[in-house]
């Protein structure tokens, strides 16, 4: 509520590197030959700059380290470098890597370096606790599944037998229908020497609070290791976070030992069919979105677009598509509550002032203002700090330059955004390249701004990111100085 307050407040004072993408878990295991822990790694192929070849062709490529820590004691490092497959375009590639690990607590330190260019940097650090007893009950962690199948050959994802590819970023988007997770139980045999019961259930999480959705159960004969491939149909799962629990009990149900993870899914479709369901029993004759026309409506929901929860967006566009009125209502209604639980007409009412302004400040010919590039930043992220327009290079349509001192959703200082207008028509500037994590983030943003002079050639031929600089092209210089 304050970040948006603060960007009405400075409404009225307007006038006219890519960061790298990647999803990195682990899961722990016991083997006789020695526990280990398993490194999952997903890397966002588009999030890369690319090494152009010979043959026209691209590659991306991660530095990768990776250091356990006790204390101040490097106890095993490794660091290698991941290549994309080679293709027209970077696509999106992983790895799985092992590491035998005795008993004991670590810090896990993971980096990563886009090798094409080394100021785009992402760190993870994580505790890891190894605590498998040779001779007690126990169970791995649980590794969620993006696709699992019979192993034809042997290779660092096949385990059991089965070829198992990790699910990048514990997320389950809106085609998603089922969640697949490998999971292992130790010395059942020692422990429980009678068949069990394997139990797995699905919680919505609401302020750290489980409420259970679905539960299954698995009958399970003693073994020294019971390894297990389940699947839960998640149709009927609106969007959220959750946690998958695994409980291993006893044929008098009680728990010996519980596992969990949790993990994130969208669901617009049931998301929107709920909220009909919903509407059956919420009176909101007497609230202030009743009196909206069909109009209203639709342009309300599209001026908060930039301002929704990442889960939401998708629920809202259907809601638009479909011409839900009462939905409509009802998600407008419950988005403003948020923000003023004590009179949310007063907090849309002020908002809207803000949309008008907006709308007005960046009119487009095909949409409003504030869905244009420039309106939906300035939405989201207000005023900036500086703004720098320059209509003046002959090698490059007109462009922009939006600086800001802090982003506070991301932490982040000193960074940019550069819109520009490739089609000359009126004010139709699109957002070419930010920083801002989350945003587009084009490293051949340069070849893209001078493309209209082909004569030029780049100066950094292995990357092709750049284009020489000279007194017309001032892009670069204005993007680092302000």
């Amino acid at each position: 509520m304050k970040r948006l307050l603060s960007l009405w407040l400075v409404i009225g004072c307007v006038s006219s590197t890519m960061a790298l993408d990647a999803s990195l878990s682990f899961a722990r295991f016991a083997s006789p030959q020695g526990d280990y822990v398993e490194l999952y790694l997903h890397v966002a192929g588009k999030s890369l700059s690319p090494f152009v070849q010979t043959d026209s062709t691209v590659q991306g490529a991660v530095d990768i380290l990776v250091l356990f820590e006790q204390g101040e004691t490097v106890v095993k490092y490794d660091k290698f470098r991941l290549n994309s497959p080679l293709g027209a375009a970077l696509v999106d590639f992983v790895d799985l890597k092992r590491y035998a690990l005795p008993n004991g607590e670590y810090q896990l330190i993971v980096q990563l370096n886009d090798a094409a260019d080394t100021s785009q940097v992402r760190k993870y650090r994580a505790t890891i606790k190894m605590d498998f007893d040779g001779e007690s009950l126990g169970q791995s962690d649980i590794q969620l599944l993006a696709a699992v199948g019979p192993a034809y050959a042997e290779g660092p994802m096949v385990k059991s037998g089965l070829l198992m590819e990790p699910l990048p970023f514990s997320y389950y988007g809106r085609g998603a229908n089922v969640l697949t997770f490998y999971h292992e139980v130790y010395h059942s045999d020692q422990y429980i020497g009678e068949p069990f019961t394997l139990s797995y259930r699905i919680e919505k999480l609401e302020n750290d609070v489980g409420k259970t959705q679905l539960i299954a159960h698995k009958r399970l004969e003693p073994a020294a290791v019971n390894p297990v491939v389940v699947k839960m149909d998640i149709t009927q799962l609106v969007s959220g976070n959750y946690q998958l629990v695994v409980d291993v009990r006893d044929r008098e149900r009680t728990l010996l030992s519980s596992r969990a993870i949790v993990f994130q899914r969208s669901n617009p479709l049931m998301d929107a069919q709920k909220l009909e369901e919903a509407m059956a029993g919420i009176n909101l004759s007497e609230e202030f979105v009743q009196d909206l026309s069909k109009e209203e409506l639709s342009y309300s929901l599209r001026a908060i677009a930039s301002l929704l929860p990442p889960q939401d967006v998708e629920l809202v566009d259907i809601l638009l598509r479909t011409d839900s009125i009462q939905a409509q209502r009802a998600y407008l209604y419950s988005f403003w509550l948020r923000e003023n639980r004590v009179d949310p007409q007063q907090t849309y009412t002020a908002f809207m002032e803000v949309a008008h302004a907006v709308d007005d400040m960046f009119q487009s010919g095909f949409r409003h203002g504030f869905e244009t590039d420039r309106g939906y930043v300035y939405i989201k992220y207000g005023r900036p700090s500086d703004m720098i327009r320059n209509e003046g290079e002959p090698s490059a349509p007109p462009y922009e330059i939006w600086s800001y001192n802090e982003i506070v959703a991301t932490r982040q200082n000193n960074v940019r955004f550069i819109f520009y207008n490739p089609s000359l028509a009126a004010d139709d500037f699109v957002l070419l390249h930010s920083d801002v994590i989350g945003e587009r983030q084009n490293p051949q943003w340069q070849l893209e701004l001078y493309r209209d002079s082909p004569t030029e050639h780049p100066d950094d031929f292995i990357s092709g990111q750049e284009v020489p600089g000279n007194i017309g092209r001032r892009a670069k210089k204005l993007l680092t100085d302000y």
